[in-house]
């Protein structure tokens, strides 16, 4: 066994053990310095209260076998404790005025510190050159009222009308107007947040989540939103209640997301819990996430965007993390108009999502949503009911269910046609199947370029106990169990190891023309020729 440093901060290092292991390994505990910290299973460990400027070995010893790096912590010009700029921490007094004025007066590489304490706030908006430190049993409590949160403009253009314009608030891939963050981050570079606090929007005692879809002054805020960043690292919080998206990295870029617990209720509307958009070089490790809606989707806007902003989300990389209860584990889509490739995902646990690997686009998201490249391995999902999911009729926007959207008829390709190029899984198990292993729907004019799939095994529930479900959010597709592979509009199917067992499973649905290099494929005892 070996470990690597993934980051460090003045106060904290986050450390790796590399392993084949998904998300958890053998219990290995961990000292510093000599002194014994912890013991843990999970493969990515962070550590917190360290000294500024400091040198360190951390070692990890598993069975015996010790591992071990050196790393100095970075330097730091000063530590300012919101307590001494008068917030309270009772969670009665509204703290937004004293963190803010700690946050202005902090210079370059110094550290804004909350302590032990309930510190109740609006918006709070982080700057440059600076570490946020949310310590243990500290915890930012979002305040109820809406009217106490600063709006976000969706888009401003240049008062000299030279066509310069600027997104600031961001509802669904539109440039909307929502309500600020209750972390806020706009054009920061070299920010580090870091600790073991909370981060609590408070929603489910306010009224957020309350007709939901009803704009009343601005559309919800997220918890976390980072506008224009760079070299951005968040170290070991946790964040749960959202309003809305809970994590949102917009057209950002270097950006670290390490040893997360974020978690909604199951039942809270359009909580997604990690929506990178338009960002660039992207990494979620060792995270725990548990929302009501997808875990982690993956966005690049809708049209107007594409268009007039175009940034693909790409080089995202997400290892090692835990995903249960969502709609999907890892989504791409739907409001991915400016496209997406060279995405990552290893190593992880899905366990009671919907769906595994969920994609999912429409006609109207336009030519530049070109989906490819797209690579999904070692990855074990329990009780998925749904595993592998690809949808180019998702019924989302008011105008989801209209013929162009829906419409099973080939029809022109022009500037709306999205695309979609290459999906790898590989080293794959599944267990708690119950609709069907493959879902995947492309357009008539627009196919699904190539699905591989390479070592996948899975496990179906017993036939009595399955229960049909819609596999794809599209109309005119009934509610299926027991299927194994079900494809339409889709080039090519790549097919080395596959094993599906359980009773009465279909054989596989290769409609209109699909290409099928099948190797080393099985049904219960059939093999599949």
């Amino acid at each position: 066994m070996s470990i690597r440093v993934i980051a460090v901060s003045v106060r904290s290092v986050t450390v790796e053990r590399i392993n084949d292991d998904r998300y958890e390994s053998t219990p290995c505990s961990v000292y510093l310095n000599g002194e014994q910290k912890e013991q843990t299973e999970k493969n990515v460990i962070t550590l917190f209260g360290l000294d500024p400027d400091t040198e360190y070995e951390l070692t990890v010893k598993e069975d015996e076998t010790p591992s071990s790096v050196t790393f100095r912590t970075k330097k730091e010009t000063i530590l300012l404790n919101v307590r001494a700029f008068g917030a309270k921490g009772d969670g009665i007094t509204s703290d937004t005025a004293a963190i803010q004025a700690a946050i202005a007066c902090c210079p370059k590489d110094g550290t804004v510190y909350l302590p032990k304490g309930i510190y109740l706030s609006s918006s709070i908006f982080l700057k440059s050159d600076m570490t946020f430190w949310i310590d243990r049993d500290a915890e930012l409590l979002g305040e109820t009222d809406r009217t106490k949160y600063p709006v976000l403009p969706g888009m401003v253009r240049n008062i000299y009308d030279n066509g310069m314009e600027m997104s600031f608030g961001s509802w669904e891939g539109n440039p909307l107007d929502c309500f600020a963050a209750l972390l806020s981050a706009v054009g920061t570079e070299n920010l580090t947040i870091i600790g073991e606090g909370t981060v609590n929007g408070n929603a489910e005692v306010s009224d957020w989540w309350i007709d939901r879809k009803i704009k009343r002054i601005a559309w919800r805020p997220r918890l976390l939103f980072f506008n224009q960043c760079r070299n951005v690292t968040v170290q070991g919080i946790t964040v749960k209640n959202s309003p809305s998206w809970t994590v949102h990295p917009y057209y950002s870029a270097d950006m670290k997301f390490l040893n997360l617990t974020i978690q909604n209720p199951y039942d809270s509307p359009n909580t997604d819990g990690f929506d990178p958009e338009s960002c660039t070089d992207v990494l979620l490790l060792g995270t725990k996430i548990s929302v009501g809606d997808d875990c982690v989707a993956i966005k690049s806007g809708k049209l107007y965007m594409a268009s007039a902003h175009h940034q693909m989300s790409e080089r995202i990389v997400i290892r090692n993390c835990l995903f249960e209860k969502g709609h999907g584990s890892v989504t791409i889509g739907s409001e991915i108009a400016g496209g997406v490739r060279n995405v990552h995902v290893s190593q992880c646990r899905f366990i009671g999502t919907d769906r595994g690997v969920r994609i999912k686009t429409r006609r109207g998201r336009g030519e530049r949503s070109v989906l490819t490249d797209l690579v999904f391995e070692n990855i074990r999902m329990e009780d998925v009911r749904m595993p592998i999911t690809v949808n180019m009729h998702y019924f989302c926007d008011p105008d989801g269910h209209s013929s162009y959207v829906q419409s099973q008829e080939e029809m022109e390709r022009d500037y709306r046609t999205p695309s979609i190029g290459t999906i790898t899984l590989k080293d794959v198990s599944c267990s708690g199947v119950s609709a069907s292993l493959v879902c995947a729907c492309g357009l008539p004019e627009s196919k699904i370029g190539k699905i591989h799939l390479e070592n996948i095994e899975a496990h179906y529930d017993p036939k009595k106990d399955r229960v049909p479900v819609t596999p794809v959010m599209m109309d005119g597709f009934d509610p299926v169990e027991g299927e194994s592979l079900w494809l339409k509009n889709t080039e090519k199917l790549e097919v080395n190891g596959l094993h599906l067992y359980g009773e009465k499973i279909l054989d596989p649905v290769l409609i209109n023309g699909v290409e099928t290099e099948i190797q080393d494929f099985t049904i219960e005892d059939r093999v599949l020729k």
